[in-house]
């Protein structure tokens, strides 16, 4: 059962989606949150696997509070944020905060039920709108490639460092094996082993890793 906290400043919203959740037989809403300061108390409470966290909420916004929900390492809930993506324009810094996905708030309820499930598991979740977003925001910024990259890069097979490439673009597990032509599996254990030796969470992180450290540019 994949236990899941709601932050978000509209009640109906939050209504909304605790009514879809609660009907799945896999996801349990476990809790509300009408900003972030509450949704990090509340997280601490009830120790969801995963908040949905809007992004623009009083007190302390969701940006804010996913830095602070994942600041102390350890059990942490994986955060899947919500956003409008016209207005919103946190993605690179979301990721860089620890998020594992971004949701458009116009998503079919069916959409919003796969994303929890995507997310509980590990996986990254970016829209393709999502991704050429913060790709632009990597070429905008020049982020500069860090001395230590290349050593850890080095730690890193070549087959692994191939699946990282195909990750950072943003490609799925059976896209990256249909382009490898290997199972599914395998890319799994690949995907596994990268995060392991680069001291990764999650794809989220993995994508951010290889353009920060130069592994993938923008416009590739």
């Amino acid at each position: 059962m994949i236990r899941v906290l709601i932050a978000d400043d509209q009640g109906m919203v939050r209504t909304g989606f605790t009514v879809f959740l609660s009907a799945q037989p896999d996801i349990q809403v476990v809790g509300e949150a009408a900003d972030g300061r509450e949704a990090v108390r509340r997280a601490a409470e009830l120790a969801p696997d995963v908040v949905l966290m809007d992004v623009r909420m009083p007190v302390m916004n969701g940006l804010e509070a996913t830095r602070e929900l994942l600041a102390g390492g350890g059990r942490s809930p994986k955060v899947l944020i919500l956003t409008t993506f016209d207005l919103d324009d946190y993605v690179y810094e979301a990721l860089r905060a620890g998020a594992s996905g971004f949701l458009l708030k116009d998503a079919s309820a069916a959409q919003l039920a796969e994303a929890v499930r995507v997310v509980a598991a590990g996986d990254a979740l970016l829209a393709p709108q999502v991704t050429r977003r913060l790709i632009h925001e990597f070429a905008r910024l020049g982020v500069p490639r860090p001395p230590a990259a290349g050593r850890r890069l080095a730690e890193l097979t070549e087959r692994e460092t191939e699946v990282l490439t195909l990750v950072a673009q943003a490609l799925s597990n059976q896209e990256i094996a249909d382009k490898l032509f290997v199972a599914e599996q395998t890319v799994k254990t690949h995907v596994g082993r990268v995060l392991m030796k680069l001291g990764l969470r999650d794809r989220a992180q993995a994508i951010v890793w290889a353009y920060e450290n130069g592994l993938v540019r923008p416009g590739e």
